[in-house]
């Protein structure tokens, strides 16, 4: 990653801290919500977060394509046309020896969440962060304190030097740095995770593959946000991509693969809770969801 292309992301960054404290403002008060199923002998639980509502100004989807070309895709899937709206969730994964936390939200509704699936925020054993914008980080700090104090904190090492280089994360970084243990993208990270490279979005970001026996669940982090959007128009630019040619890319690839094998995924951006299969539909894609979360 070079110095223009770091100095670029961390205005990209200022920006979206910007976006979702205006989102937070604008916002009632978030719901926590907690949807559970298994996975071999895994117990996984999705957590509501938090819900943000974007309006289609051609500043986040679509760069270079106008408001109109967008709001004809959300029409098409039966969406308000004005507005772009995104959840927020995390994932956790369960097994008899390792409560195992993907990703922390903003710290919205996710402590919350979790009282609903059980578990106190002393269990949680490793958490797993895809990358390090502040709706993946934020819930690992409260009150200005570790949100999870028994929990390893893993994040692939370039998302870690990344994080570190922002200054717009440095309370947070600040708070957390004993705990982080970078891993290198590709490596199993606790058993049955293994981390997936996924650059673009960030210099770092990884996603999740969690097999038990035959069974696979695969986080894609923030590979693809509007389940309507990107994969409608996986080609068109997305503000919040560190590397626009790249996440493009990869979000191609990704959600190419995806519709090949038809595997399960769990996706926080979509709406809650986030698991189904990417489907092939002619030259693109179509978010077809799962029953299976309860």
């Amino acid at each position: 990653m070079t110095r223009i292309n770091y100095a670029a992301m961390m205005a990209m960054t200022a920006l979206m801290v910007g976006h979702q404290g205006l989102a937070m403002a604008q916002m009632p008060a978030q719901q926590p919500d907690a949807k559970s199923f298994k996975l071999g002998k895994l117990d996984i639980v999705v957590l509501h977060d938090a819900q943000f509502v974007k309006p289609n100004d051609g500043k986040m989807f679509g760069l270079g394509h106008s408001p109109a070309e967008v709001a004809d895709l959300l029409k098409a899937a039966g969406a308000p046309t004005d507005t772009i709206t995104l959840s927020v969730d995390a994932l956790l994964v369960k097994s008899d020896k390792r409560v195992v936390l993907i990703d922390t939200g903003v710290g919205g509704a996710l402590q919350d969440s979790l009282a609903k699936a059980g578990v106190k925020p002393d269990d949680v054993t490793e958490i797993l962060i895809t990358h390090s914008h502040p709706d993946h980080i934020g819930g690992l700090v409260k009150d200005g304190k570790l949100a999870f104090r028994n929990a390893s904190i893993r994040m692939s090492e370039a998302e870690w030097d990344f994080a570190q280089a922002n200054k717009d994360a440095a309370d947070i970084v600040k708070v957390i740095a004993d705990q982080v243990k970078p891993f290198e993208a590709g490596s199993e990270v606790a058993p049955g995770i293994t981390s997936v490279g996924l650059a673009g979005h960030t210099p770092g970001h990884v996603g999740y593959q969690i097999k038990s026996g035959n069974e696979r669940l695969f986080d894609i982090g923030d590979t693809a946000h509007s389940s309507i959007i990107s994969l409608a128009r996986p080609d068109w630019g997305m503000a919040f991509d560190a590397d626009k040619p790249q996440g493009e890319e990869n979000r191609a690839k990704t959600l190419g693969m995806l519709a090949k094998d038809h595997e399960l995924i769990f996706a926080p951006h979509f709406p809650f809770p986030g698991v189904g299969h990417i489907e092939a539909d002619g030259d693109h894609f179509k978010w077809v969801p799962s029953d299976q979360p309860r």
